[in-house]
């Protein structure tokens, strides 16, 4: 069984710092790309950050210098490092991995169950 479990959000003020981190567990073979998404009310689920197993990384234009992912492939965890927070970035964010599991000879996607971020005015 594996699982995506994420830790950081909350409640900050707008100019503020958050760090979210998503730990994948369970009978793990390899994680290739290890994401962060995230969904306002209303709105459409969409992209904040990506990574690669080889570390490239690709961001939403909403984020872009002001947000940064990063992994730590020993302990099959992702990061996402959020600074000068904004109202708008208020949503539920969630952390997804393609995942192979062991005795399993093919890729799956895993999503977290969502942390909620709340940037207050």
């Amino acid at each position: 069984q594996v699982q995506l479990v994420e830790s950081g959000g909350g409640l900050v003020q707008a100019g503020g710092s958050l760090r979210l981190s998503c730990a994948a567990s369970g009978s793990i073979f390899s994680i290739n790309a290890m994401g962060w998404y995230r969904q306002a009310p209303g709105k459409q689920r969409e992209l904040v950050a990506r990574i690669t197993s080889g570390g490239e990384t690709n961001y939403g234009d909403s984020v872009k210098g002001r947000f940064t992912i990063s992994r730590d492939n020993a302990k099959n965890t992702v990061y996402l490092q959020m600074n000068s927070l904004k109202p708008e970035d208020t949503a539920v964010y969630y952390c997804s991995a393609s995942i192979m599991p062991r005795e399993v000879g093919a890729l799956y996607r895993y999503w977290g169950q969502g942390t909620q971020v709340t940037v207050s005015s």
